[in-house]
């Protein structure tokens, strides 16, 4: 009997180096990172930086997959119903938080996937056309209600983080005003700036630009608290308490894909959003870093169909 704490003890030993290979192995081939948007926007950008930092970091390749469609929705159907190795990632928009709302998803976005984090997460801004006579938020809020259904908004298609913002603002300042859907943001900056629609609600990255020229007025932004990027800008949320709106991207894998991956993975972005190049990027972006647990970023899509859910419902929302 003395000598069973012996024999366990050389047991543990035993079992101990195949217990950290099961740990440790992974990747042992290339690893696939599917982006459910076309090449160019802000989460192609965050994917392509985001595997370049992985595959420095584990000596294996992260390809990028774009899988456009759907509003997202092909690209993110072939990651949840992908085998549960670890060998094939998602880097998702906000739209997919909105898509559980509008769409009938053949899977849970929330408990049908493993959440490892978010990436990046910042506002968007109510920009105006210089033709329209407001200056500041107040302004604007009084003149929309002084001409009920003369202004067009813009959004970069019906169901979009940009509809569901403008929605959402209209909805909380009593405003009645036309959206207008375009096949992708660009489009719609192009008619806010040739004037075809007065108002939309682009990302901060893209508008500042615009903004800094004097060919478009910025308003106001969309997150919680004044953006760091533009901190002369109010926020909605000064005017009308409880509205916030963004975007973000973030990372996620099919559910049960081994937590120590998903942890490998969580720890890694985290340390590629203190790089100098991603904090340079995250500027241009108009965003800050958005490093989350894994049970952060399910909270945050939970959260997010929640609120959309009750603005699609308000404003009889549907898509084609």
């Amino acid at each position: 009997m003395r000598r069973t704490p012996a024999l366990l003890m050389l047991a543990l030993a035993a079992a101990l180096p195949a217990a950290l290979a099961q740990t440790t192995k992974w990747p042992e081939r290339p690893v696939r990172i599917v982006v459910p948007v076309p090449p160019g926007g802000s989460t192609d950008r965050a994917a392509r930086m985001l595997a370049a930092r992985l595959a420095a970091e584990f000596g294996q390749q992260f390809v990028v997959d774009n899988r456009p469609g759907a509003s997202g929705m092909i690209g993110a159907e072939i990651v949840a119903r992908a085998s549960p190795d670890g060998y094939t990632v998602a880097v998702v928009p906000a739209t997919f938080a909105i898509n559980a709302v509008l769409y009938k998803l053949p899977y849970d976005p929330v408990t049908g996937i493993a959440p490892i984090s978010r990436i990046i997460a910042g506002p968007l801004v109510l920009t105006v056309q210089p033709s329209v006579r407001a200056v500041t938020l107040k302004e604007f809020v009084e003149l929309a209600r002084a001409k009920p259904g003369a202004l067009t908004f813009g959004s970069s298609g019906a169901g979009s983080n940009l509809h569901l913002a403008g929605e959402l603002f209209k909805q909380m300042a009593r405003l009645q005003m036309i959206h207008v859907p375009y096949k992708g943001e660009g489009p719609a900056l192009v008619d806010l700036l040739g004037g075809q629609i007065q108002l939309m609600f682009p990302g901060a990255g893209t508008v500042l630009p615009h903004i800094k020229s004097g060919k478009l007025r910025g308003l106001a932004v969309t997150s919680e608290q004044r953006s760091p990027a533009m901190p002369d800008l109010p926020a909605i949320s000064e005017n009308f308490p409880g509205y916030a709106a963004g975007f973000w991207n973030g990372i996620w894998a099919p559910v049960g894909t081994p937590r120590d991956v998903v942890l490998k993975l969580n720890q890694a972005t985290a340390r590629f959003l203190k790089q100098p190049d991603a904090q340079e990027w995250l500027r241009s972006e108009g965003g800050e870093p958005a490093h989350s647990t894994p049970e952060e970023f399910a909270r945050v899509i939970a959260s997010e169909i929640a609120t959309w859910s009750k603005v699609v419902k308000a404003g009889n929302i549907k898509v084609e």
